[in-house]
Order: structure tokens, then sequence, then C-alpha cells
């Protein structure tokens, strides 16, 4: 059993279920390696008591989630203004449990690379492979990762769309185990569909995800919708469960990064500047 030690990880905010699913009465849970026992009176107020503690740990509910930490937050959650626009689909996509570092998961979630290989006739094909440039900075007012100017050509980029076309892409990195996407609306020219996808690490090398998509989609069912975006997370599960090794590596030249992957080097340089070492190759050293 490996628990977290590093304040980066223990001090943020983590998704551990949908407030929907957690039954009245008592259930187990488990983050960075603590049991947890997660009790639901039949009002819905919750209590979250972790192993080896006198006291429950702090909650918070938001879209749709409850959330907790082991640590003492410098702040509340993290805003996502789509998310309280009335017109929107509110659409939880369940919960993917994943052997690969929760890190892992964020990293994939960055790469437009794959598409074309992993995704293939939904969110790219050959021969259109080509990564163009795109831009990426961490945000030091909001400590964010940011990458705009993001595009792909997509032959289904969302469930709702007809044709293939020149996807437009906003990707956001809000905490080390959070991160989601705004991209082109094929409903509505001058509006994103918002993609959200909060990991919550089990295990330095095993995870929960936890998609949940705001759209602007007034035609599709939500089966629909949700068993597209399940279709996309399981063929990224295939992949992330295979890659080696399985942490995220951390020291210079471990791997080798190509031009597209400056959202990758910007993740982890701010990974590592926060001093995250839970999930990574860092762990034994820290």
């Amino acid at each position: 059993m490996t628990i977290a030690t590093d304040k980066a990880s223990l001090d943020q905010w983590y998704v551990i279920e949908t407030e929907a699913a957690l039954p009245v009465g008592t259930s187990p849970n488990r983050l960075l390696g603590v049991d947890l026992a997660v009790t639901t009176t039949e009002d819905g107020d919750i209590t979250v008591m972790a192993e080896g503690r006198a006291e429950p740990l702090p909650i918070r509910k938001r879209f749709g989630f409850v959330w907790t930490s082991l640590g003492e937050p410098a702040g509340e959650i993290f805003p996502v203004p789509e998310a309280d626009e009335p017109d929107r689909r509110y659409v939880p996509c369940g919960a993917v449990a994943v052997k690969a570092s929760g890190l892992r998961i964020i990293e994939n979630f960055l790469d437009m690379a794959h598409f074309p290989f992993v995704h293939t006739d939904i969110l790219g094909s050959e021969p259109h492979t080509e990564v163009e440039h795109y831009n990426v900075e961490i945000r030091r007012d909001v400590d964010e990762v940011w990458a705009t100017n993001c595009q792909f050509f997509q032959p289904q980029a969302a469930l709702s769309a007809t044709d293939g076309l020149m996807t437009q892409y906003i990707y956001r990195v809000m905490t080390p185990f959070t991160t989601l996407l705004y991209k082109t609306c094929p409903n509505s020219a001058n509006r994103w569909d918002v993609i959200c996808l909060f990991v919550q690490p089990l295990d330095p090398d095993r995870c929960r995800a936890h998609p949940v998509m705001y759209l602007i989609d007034d035609v599709s069912t939500t089966p629909a919708l949700i068993q597209f975006q399940q279709l996309i997370f399981l063929q990224d599960r295939i992949i992330l469960e295979n890659q080696r090794p399985v942490l995220l590596p951390m020291e210079p030249r471990s791997e080798i990064p190509t031009r597209a992957d400056a959202s990758s080097i910007a993740y982890r340089r701010w990974l590592k500047e926060k001093g995250v070492t839970y999930g990574t190759s860092l762990m034994n050293a820290a």
C-alpha cells in the first residue's frame, strides 16, 4: 500500500463519486492509497472518514459529484462557468477503472497525436495525422495549464456531427488530476462543447476516471451520448494500461518528446514545479 506523502497531491480536491450513485448507508471508497468510508443519510447528508483518522474529511458537492481531500486545499473547487448555463445538457458518463497512473490519463487526454491511430474514423483518420502548431502556457494567475489554437480534422467530432470537420480545441488543466477541453460545437457556431475529466487516484498505478460533458445538443439521447463517450475512453484505456513505465516519467530525456507533445512538456514541468510525486517515477526519491 503506497500512500501519498507530497503536499501537492494531498492538498487537492478529488472526486470520489457522483451524488446520484451514493447509496444510503456506508460504502467503501479509496483515495491516494487510503481507504475511505462514505456514509450517506436518507436526507442526503454525507460524511467521509479516512482510515487512521478520527475526524471526517472535508467534502464539497459540485458538478453533480462529491469531492473530498486528504490535505488542506488552498481554495475552493475551480470554476467551470458552462456548467451553470441552463440550456446545456449535463451528461455524467460513469466511472471507468484504469490500471494506470492518474497522471498518465490526464496526459493522454491532452494528446491529439493519437487520434488517427486509437480513435480511427471517429476523432481522426489517415492521412490526416499531422498535429499543427498550437500554443501552450502555464497561466500563473490561476495556476493552470492551457493549450490554445489547437485544431484537428475529425471524421466524427461529436455524436451530433453529420460530416467530418476541422475541430477547434482548447485544453485546460485545472489541478494535477483534473482537466477539461472546449471543442467545436456542431450545433452552435459561437459556443463550445465542454468535456471534463476528473481522475480519482486510488493508488499510484490505479485510478478511476470520471468523465462528464456539458453539451449543446437537444437531439441525441442521453444513453447514446454516454455510449459515444465511453467508446472513446475505452479505446484509450487499452493504450493506457499497456504503457510502460506505468508511472509518469519525470526525469529529463526519459522519453523523447516531439513538437506535438508541447502540452505534455508543459504539464510535466508544472507538476515538477508544484512538487507532485504521487503516480510519477519520482515517488521512490521523494
